[in-house]
């Protein structure tokens, strides 16, 4: 992912918690400053939020996070670049770096997507502190990438073509529409993350006592898609990103189901959802690659990431079926009440 913009530790007692990140921007010019965050640069369109929303952030994070940003905008001279054929003159605010590797370069442990799952969660649940007097823009109604929104996705679909990858899409969109938007009232509600993908968790490595290399989640990047929805978007989001480098995709639902729980446990009609929130995920982010695809075709290796694994697994939770998928995440996610993790 290259280099990050995030936060450094300021010394607070306690249990260690990972750190957060706000990718947050100023688009003061026509050219913004882009963030380093690779996944980012895929989603269209400016998203501006003022410094002291981040600074609110800061404050009711601090608790529970040991972590503060440490950020500033020149309000003096601009940077100035030449760029060859004139000189542009750019507003740059500064972040300190938050060291750490994304987990996608690593193979992930039942152990660390239990991790991940639980601190998704703790991430909610520190969320609902969070006051400030312009929180009303994270009801983003029509933001494409709010899982409430799948079926926005309509309008893209051509982008596919006539093929079995569109007819899913457009069975699960149908599904959504009858089967979830029903129970929109029934999801309890929270400001959740909403792109908790392999490039925006952050790992750290420690020796345990047998000399292997130990991972704990050190940190999280990118509030971009911050918004507020349900904690059940956030762990099927979760799920379904955690599931594109797996060997064992399947499987992977179980093990991160358990750690959401084990701090936000799901109610029997979000538990019922999360499959076809899942499969939704997917196809959000399939749909709008393939649709990027056209509009951007020079990024197309980096934009068909998922597409290399997103379509098969999203076609093998079909054919298996929701009875099928969800006996294997919960008889997983069991095993951790007794201890003993499958």
């Amino acid at each position: 992912a290259g280099d990050r913009a995030g936060i450094a530790p300021v010394g607070l007692d306690g249990p260690r918690l990972p750190r957060v990140c706000a990718d947050w921007r100023r688009w003061d010019f026509e050219e913004p400053i882009r963030s380093q965050d690779s996944r980012s640069r895929t989603r269209g369109g400016p998203r501006s939020c003022e410094s002291g929303e981040t600074s609110e952030l800061e404050r009711r994070t601090a608790a529970t996070v040991p972590g503060c940003w440490r950020a500033g905008v020149t309000s003096g001279p601009r940077v100035v670049a030449d760029s060859g054929s004139e000189i542009k003159s750019y507003l740059v605010r500064l972040l300190t770096y938050l060291p750490g590797r994304p987990i996608a370069e690593i193979p992930i442990s039942p152990q660390l997507l239990y991790e991940i799952g639980r601190v998704a969660a703790k991430l909610d649940k520190t969320l609902e502190k969070f006051h400030h007097p312009k929180l009303s823009s994270l009801h983003r109604e029509n933001f494409i990438w709010n899982l409430k929104n799948v079926p926005l996705l309509e309008k893209y679909l051509y982008a596919l073509g006539q093929n079995r990858n569109r007819e899913i899409v457009e069975q699960v969109v149908q599904l959504f529409k009858d089967e979830v938007m029903t129970k929109l009232s029934h999801f309890r509600e929270c400001i959740h993350h909403g792109d908790l993908n392999d490039h925006n968790i952050l790992i750290e490595s420690s020796k345990s006592a047998f000399g292997d290399a130990v991972y704990q989640v050190s940190g999280i990047l990118d509030f971009d898609d911050m918004s507020y929805g349900y904690y059940v978007f956030e762990v099927a989001i979760t799920i379904m990103y955690m599931m594109i480098e797996s060997k064992t995709p399947i499987q992977v639902g179980g093990h991160v189901l358990a750690g959401f729980e084990s701090v936000v446990p799901l109610t029997p009609v979000e538990r019922g959802a999360l499959f076809l929130l899942v499969c939704s995920r997917f196809c959000q982010s399939l749909v709008l690659a393939a649709y990027s695809c056209q509009l951007y075709p020079e990024n197309k290796e980096y934009l068909m990431i998922t597409a290399k694994t997103g379509w098969k697994h999203l076609q093998q939770m079909f054919d298996m079926g929701q009875k099928a998928v969800e006996e294997i995440w919960f008889e997983i996610a069991k095993s951790y009440e007794s201890g003993i993790s499958m």
